[in-house]
């Protein structure tokens, strides 16, 4: 992509919940008042907690047909639609930036937008005109997409939103009583986490399941709370990390839809 004159694009952590989250009306109030307070993205590269592919891989940059990567859902949930443009630019753009030796990057290019991409931006920017691209998860290890992130801020000076989509807590199977309100560790992880995140204490964050309360409950599998670090070093990058505020917080079924942004 060519360098555009204008303002650097903010960075975002989004908590992007199930596919109910449609049926949320404060959620998706909360997401759309969101993305009309930030400058419009020339494109969106979005990373996912549901797209785990290593080496690092770049998806889609045609339209293709969404992956509706969750199951026994009613069927109205399937038939959502997202049809943004491709971007083949923003995709070259990353290539370039992030491939090194040890860091290849391979195309899967019939790789539509999982539910982690697709169900926000429905929210976000439902006229789906703004060109998207998806990048997998190459690794969960913090650092290493820390150092992705930072790779990959220039980009934001070049008009695209990068967004690390995933959910601040996330243990789906601790949730055995859905009326008994938020449980302990995920309320205990999200205050830490709130308060790492107004302190700029990355090195907290990096080591979160040692130095945090109930880590291990909150995320037993780490792949949604991995995102976020990509989003840390594109801030980190252009010295915004101590911009960072929660857009949204409190929580959905026990869980906590911190969101952030840094810029």
């Amino acid at each position: 992509m060519v360098a555009a004159a204008q303002e650097r694009m903010p960075t975002l952590y989004l908590s992007h919940g199930a596919p109910p989250l449609a049926d949320d009306s404060q959620w998706t109030a909360e997401l759309a008042a969101w993305s009309a307070e930030l400058p419009r993205p020339r494109a969106i590269l979005m990373v996912s907690a549901h797209w785990e592919e290593a080496p690092l891989a770049l998806g889609a940059t045609t339209r293709v047909p969404l992956v509706y990567d969750f199951w026994g859902f009613p069927e109205h949930y399937y038939q959502v639609t997202y049809d943004a443009p491709g971007a083949p630019e923003l995709a070259e753009s990353v290539r370039k930036l992030l491939c090194a030796p040890g860091m290849p990057v391979q195309d899967i290019p019939d790789r539509g937008l999982d539910h982690g991409a697709y169900v926000p931006l429905v929210e976000m920017y439902p006229a789906a005109d703004i060109p998207v691209l998806q990048v997998s998860l190459p690794t969960l290890d913090p650092a290493r997409l820390m150092e992705i992130g930072r790779r990959l801020a220039p980009l934001r000076d070049e008009g695209v939103l990068i967004v690390g989509s995933g959910f601040f807590t996330h243990n789906l199977a601790a949730l055995r009583n859905l009326d008994a309100g938020v449980p302990g560790w995920s309320a205990e992880f999200d205050a830490w986490g709130r308060d790492m995140l107004e302190n700029g204490d990355v090195d907290a964050l990096l080591d979160f399941l040692r130095t945090s309360p109930a880590g291990r409950l909150a995320h037993p599998r780490t792949e949604h709370f991995a995102p976020l670090f990509v989003t840390l070093g594109a801030a980190d990058a252009t010295g915004e990390l101590d911009t960072q505020k929660s857009v949204i917080d409190g929580f959905w079924l026990g869980l906590a839809k911190r969101s952030v942004q840094f810029g």
